[in-house]
């Protein structure tokens, strides 16, 4: 069974996002091995400088380097990824694994976005639209879409 961290910079505090997470995340118990882990965001001033911004990603990034697992596929959230299909994203898992990866981490930035040196080592970055949504509402997007591609590869009428 493939496992699928979703790895987040920020916390989810709003009850309706914390109940949409555990349903996507017991549905999603069929299909993977799904594991959560929160970072903590920078805390930033309230108008920060482009500077002050620089830091807090590059530290946010460190974070998160030190949680990647040896050998894992990365795929990093960003507005300027590239945006795929449900389709596309499941034959991408699907064909991901038959290569032999068993481990999939998909970034997810804190309010001010993601260091570029993740984007950089990402295998693919995906966009899920060229709209901005609150980095909360995507965790439980990408949730949904991560079980929707299950579905799509286990045949089930799921998709419509």
């Amino acid at each position: 069974m493939q496992k699928v961290t979703i790895l987040c910079t920020g916390k989810l505090k709003e009850k309706f996002y914390l109940d949409a997470v555990a349903e996507y995340v017991k549905r999603l118990n069929r299909f993977c091995k799904l594991e959560i882990i929160e970072l903590p965001e920078e805390r930033l001033p309230e108008d920060p400088s482009p500077a002050q911004i620089e830091a807090a990603l590059s530290k946010e990034a460190d974070a998160v380097r030190a949680k990647l697992p040896n050998g894992c596929l990365v795929i990093a959230m960003c507005v300027e990824g590239r945006e795929r299909s449900s389709e596309e994203l499941a034959r991408y898992l699907a064909d991901s694994a038959a290569q032999g990866a068993s481990h999939i981490v998909f970034l997810i930035g804190s309010s001010f976005g993601m260091h570029e040196s993740l984007k950089r080592q990402a295998a693919l970055r995906l966009s899920m639209s060229p709209m901005t949504f609150p980095h909360h509402l995507l965790r439980v997007m990408l949730l949904e879409q991560i079980y929707r591609a299950y579905q799509i590869n286990a045949g089930s009428r799921y998709h419509k």
